[in-house]
């Protein structure tokens, strides 16, 4: 008997072990899975054609993919190492590997878990004089590739722009990089934006609300949108985006601020129609302080260049803000690069003479305002289902055409 029991307890080890050990990969597969999965969907939703769009892809896919816990949720992975820059990597149209941030297409996060105990398979090895087999550790990979793909809903701004006339798709009779007049109060015409409720009322309020964190999601081709009535309060909710508060506000670790609040308007931006202030290069005549969008937000820089309260006026961009006193901090320190997301970078309804949805645009919003009514401008940055749009926006995936959103596609 005691011979028959040593024996079957051989056997029942194994099976223990193949229980405890395996099923302890397996836990460490999914988390390291689900780690993959954010990485590659943050990385992806970088890949925007830009110059510097590799850079911010692999950053966003280290931070958002290191969030995860791996090893029954450990933090530090169980001290075996996590994410870094060699784990991600891009492809093209063709899934071939590129290092050209214009091509970029997919983005693959690869990692692998290594050095993990064996509890019980290991002592295996000992009974069948195996130890290569059956090894004290044991490694764990996860793969994930993410691209941008077209939404069937989306999460944009409560503005229609309306194609210009004899304008039609994919830009609508617009130039990227052309500035488009905003009306805050008036008959909107062809060639300009407006006001519009995503959810099809005529409430001010909820224009507002829309504007504001978290917005407004859901909204799909065909969709009718709203026309709201006299804007009051939307000034307060646009110009957060831009790090300004007036003295009554939170400040922008609850109404959080773009990564930078640089405006831009004729007075210190001098370049020609399309003026390009996202990416290009600022004329002769332009302000000191004036560069592109892409430069202002890598330095994380304020409103007004300064950080300090605008109690004293703004004198780069000639706007006088009236009751907006308070500025985000800017520099790699401040509150620019603590709160902030990309907020002035919107997706945009494109509307036809009824009132209905019949495309997106990608804008840049340029100027915040001095009033509920005014009117102010963005910059047309092409369709938002382009490839080459700079715009990701949020919303549910697997649609036919749209503003582009991350997708897993492995």
């Amino acid at each position: 008997m005691i011979v028959t029991v040593s024996l079957v307890l051989l056997f029942l080890m194994g099976f223990m072990a193949i229980a405890l050990d395996f099923g302890h990969l397996f836990v460490v597969k999914t988390e390291l899975q689900t780690a993959m999965d954010s990485c590659a969907l943050a990385a992806a939703q970088e890949l925007d054609g830009e110059s510097n769009a590799l850079t911010r892809a692999t950053n966003a896919g280290i931070t958002a993919g290191n969030l995860n816990n791996v090893n029954f949720q450990s933090s530090s992975w169980s001290s075996q190492g996590k994410i870094v820059a060699a784990d991600i990597t891009f492809k093209d149209a063709a899934y071939g590997a590129t290092a050209a941030a214009a091509n970029a297409r997919y983005a693959q996060c690869q990692h692998t878990q290594s050095g993990l105990n064996m509890w019980l398979l290991q002592s295996m090895g000992a009974f069948a004089n195996d130890a290569t087999t059956y090894t004290n550790t044991q490694n764990v990979l996860a793969v994930a590739v993410a691209t941008r793909a077209s939404a069937q809903t989306t999460c944009p701004i409560p503005i229609g722009l309306k194609p210009k006339t004899g304008g039609t798709a994919p830009n609508y009779g617009f130039a990227i990089g052309e500035w488009v007049n905003m009306l805050g109060n008036g008959t909107q015409v062809n060639g300009e934006m407006g006001w519009y409720n995503l959810d099809g009322s005529n409430s001010a309020s909820e224009t507002k609300n829309e504007l504001g964190e978290p917005g407004y999601c859901g909204t799909k081709l065909g969709d009718t949108l709203g026309t709201p009535g006299a804007q009051t309060t939307v000034d307060t909710v646009w110009n957060y985006r831009f790090g300004i508060y007036k003295n009554s506000d939170p400040g922008p670790s609850v109404n959080h601020p773009d990564f930078s609040g640089y405006a831009y308007t004729s007075a210190n931006w001098k370049n020609a129609s399309p003026q390009n202030a996202w990416s290009g290069t600022p004329a002769a005549g332009s302000d000191p302080t004036a560069a592109s969008f892409m430069a202002k937000r890598a330095a994380f820089a304020s409103y007004d260049d300064t950080g300090t309260s605008l109690n004293g006026g703004d004198g780069i961009t000639g706007l006088k803000l009236n009751s907006f006193k308070n500025l985000a901090t800017p520099g790699a320190g401040g509150q620019h690069n603590l709160y902030g997301f990309s907020r002035r970078l919107v997706t945009a309804p494109i509307v036809d003479a009824s009132n209905k949805v019949i495309d997106y645009a990608c804008m840049f919003m340029l100027q915040p305002l001095s009033g509920p009514t005014v009117t102010v401008q963005l910059e047309f940055r092409g369709n938002g289902g382009s490839t080459s749009s700079p715009c990701t926006t949020n919303g549910l995936a697997g649609g036919a055409a749209g503003p582009l959103v991350p997708v897993l596609v492995r």
